[in-house]
């Protein structure tokens, strides 16, 4: 039990791309639903704001309840809320049904994230970086496929074509099962070998852990407030700027959106080799030279190479982000796995509606324009103090 145990991250991984693949459908089928009901623009902002809430505000108070009563089986029962979720929003008929429905979607999220993160670091036979990277590559995927499979299944034959991704969310909480036997069976070998539960780093001080965990928000915010630009309005930055189609702007959305998987799984490799805290110094910081040039290119082909090299880079951090916190309080791998995935959704969500925002007052070129100044803020990781053991 003490190497990695790869089998387990696949599966986390595996499990991980089908969750995010159903929470990205959501977002997706908005001007379907928003046409069928006839929902106003601040009906559909209370439904992102509801199923943001859900997936990310409760996330640490789950963490923390795994950290101190872990449940083995709690990841199977998190894709069965999904799946309840799932088929209350195909057979939805009002718009207080479709709240509920995004509710429960996204207190699957809320059970799922916390706990496989906590999972992944325990399967990774000291590799935490890359057991991370392992399992968060697969969220990446699952955000990217589901807009596609939303356009192909959904779009096409109505609301109730959501019911369809319920094979996904019951094939997840299936393959679950081997997770959790895993899971408790780890915990019976502890117990019967008196191993004791991670102990607290008393080798930093409570002060400079607080301090770290501020620059770790900082980061987050940084990073997530830039990606969340450029996956959300990339495409009408690309229509607007080069005339191209909407299929070409696709195609470049998702040369971004691969440079993202990428970056997170060579994250995770060098994060274990070279350290946690300078692979998120360089990989924020080391993004600021593509995302200022990216606005100012005058090709097409460059600015997608930019585009490519931002997210290439960017998205090394997470995962070094995740698992230098947890480095900071090992004893609490559940409840800081909550807070930053929380971070994650509840930055994203905020990001997206804020540049939608001043695009509405400026432009969608001036919001490139300004975030681009948002890598900077990496500059900060360099006060992080260094979780290495001597």
């Amino acid at each position: 039990m003490q190497g990695t145990a790869y089998a387990i991250l696949i599966i986390i991984s595996i499990s991980h791309f089908l969750n995010d693949m159903i929470q990205s459908v959501v977002p997706s089928i908005y001007p379907m639903i928003k046409e069928d009901f006839s929902l106003s623009f601040a009906q559909i902002g209370l439904i992102t704001f509801v199923f943001q809430l859900a997936s990310s505000i409760l996330q640490p108070f789950t963490g923390l309840y795994a950290d101190r009563h872990p449940r083995p089986y709690a990841l199977s029962l998190g894709m069965c809320f999904t799946l309840a979720g799932l088929l209350l929003l195909a057979f939805a008929g009002n718009f207080w049904m479709i709240i509920l429905a995004v509710s429960v979607i996204g207190f699957g999220s809320t059970v799922f994230h916390p706990e496989a993160s906590r999972v992944a670091q325990m399967a990774s036979g000291g590799k935490k970086s890359l057991a991370q990277s392992i399992f968060q590559v697969g969220g990446n995927g699952g955000s990217a496929v589901g807009p596609l499979l939303a356009a192909v299944i959904v779009l096409p034959f109505g609301q109730w074509a959501i019911s369809w991704f319920a094979i996904a969310a019951i094939f997840a909480s299936l393959i679950m099962l081997k997770v959790g036997r895993w899971y408790k069976a780890l915990i019976a070998y502890r117990e019967d070998h008196s191993i004791a539960a991670p102990a607290p780093n008393t080798s930093i001080s409570e002060r400079s852990k607080h301090m770290a965990l501020i620059i770790l928000v900082v980061l987050v915010f940084s990073k997530y407030f830039y990606t969340a630009c450029i996956t959300n309005y990339f495409t009408f930055f690309l229509i607007d700027k080069f005339h191209v189609s909407v299929q070409t702007s696709q195609l470049c959305l998702f040369a971004f959106l691969a440079a993202f998987a990428i970056g997170t799984v060579a994250g995770g490799i060098f994060g274990d080799r070279f350290g946690r805290k300078y692979v998120i110094w360089f990989s924020i910081l080391g993004a600021a030279p593509f995302a200022l040039v990216l606005p100012f290119v005058d090709s097409l082909w460059l600015t997608v190479v930019m585009a490519f090299m931002s997210g290439l880079v960017i998205a090394s951090a997470f995962s070094s982000i995740v698992v230098y916190a947890t480095d900071l309080m090992p004893d609490k791998l559940g409840l800081i796995a909550g807070i930053f995935f929380g971070l994650m959704f509840g930055l994203g969500g905020l990001g997206a509606a804020f540049f939608g925002w001043l695009a509405d007052k400026t432009s969608v070129d001036y919001i490139f324009r300004v975030s681009a100044f948002l890598p900077l803020l990496g500059i900060v990781a360099g006060l992080l103090p260094d979780t290495r053991k001597k």
